[in-house]
């Protein structure tokens, strides 16, 4: 069992450390608002800290999730951030979707402070994290990576080291515009079957078990066609990925047409007021 931090408890990070506090891990939690934190303490055990320095003192590997790059940068190398605190041969591990330039700017940071980082973005989405089946895309030190993969494994059902740091978030950004493609066909499936006066879920109970099958129609295809969209992945969350992908992509000369038109469909969608739906949200932009 390990001594563990965890750094920010939203709707994926609160489950993953619940996971490694039920495997008997020695966990120690940091939210920015800090009562999150006092509940999750009361509700699983373990500590709650008021800093991240605080969390990452005296830990072996410390995890964070956390909204974005800047969110990133505040909880590991600003004041009172986690790497000021961690000692020679630990390692941090950083589930937030990120960029890859981030990754690369921490892990020299953490190499040069002499303790290991891996960039580790998931899939799987709330329930994923709540039912400890996320998928988890690495990047970094193939040794590094093995002192941490069996702690990963609380929470997560597929862990893969895919290549040098950034390569998890690179394979996170590949996730994302498959799932950008796949959602917009759907929707568009599930929109042409009503106008043609379909049974929605019959059909999709049928197409689901043929080529056209996929996670997404299996399990928002019946809720699309019901239009509920109140769980999940929600849009605001997408386009920020979006972003970090359309943004790789011009560094690296990539051409993502679709990519780039979905998200401006999911733009559509935040103008319909639907930032906080789910990603599925897609089919109300056909249908309004």
């Amino acid at each position: 069992m390990a001594k563990v931090a965890f750094l920010g408890l939203g709707v994926m990070g609160g489950p993953m450390a619940r996971h490694l506090a039920a495997k008997g891990h020695d966990v120690t939690v940091y939210n920015r608002t800090k009562a999150k934190a006092d509940d999750w303490v009361k509700a699983h055990g373990g500590r709650a800290a008021a800093t991240p320095r605080e969390a990452a003192d005296g830990q072996e590997i410390v995890f964070a999730c956390v909204g974005n790059d800047d969110d990133l940068r505040q909880v590991t190398t600003g004041p009172d951030g986690a790497f000021s605190a961690m000692g020679k041969g630990t390692v941090f591990v950083d589930h937030t979707t990120a960029s890859a330039e981030v990754a690369r700017e921490l892990a020299a940071a953490a190499e040069k402070a002499g303790f290991g980082f891996i960039d580790a973005p998931v899939s799987g989405g709330q329930a994923g994290a709540e039912n400890g089946v996320l998928t988890v895309m690495c990047g970094g030190d193939a040794d590094t990576f093995a002192r941490v993969e069996p702690v990963i494994g609380s929470y997560a059902r597929a862990c893969r080291l895919l290549g040098p740091v950034g390569a998890g978030q690179l394979a996170k950004m590949m996730n994302q515009i498959c799932i950008a493609g796949l959602v917009q066909g759907l929707s568009e499936a599930v929109h042409f079957g009503k106008r043609a006066g379909l049974d929605i879920e019959a059909v999709l109970d049928v197409i689901s078990k043929g080529a056209a099958g996929s996670w997404q129609m299996e399990n928002r295809g019946k809720t699309m066609n019901e239009g509920k969209f109140e769980f999940g992945f929600a849009v605001d969350w997408m386009r920020k990925d979006l972003s970090i992908v359309l943004a790789e992509a011009r560094r690296n000369k990539a051409k993502l047409p679709v990519t780039a038109l979905v998200d401006q469909f999911y733009a559509d969608v935040q103008s319909l007021g639907g930032g906080r739906w789910d990603t599925s949200s897609l089919l109300a932009r056909l249908e309004k």
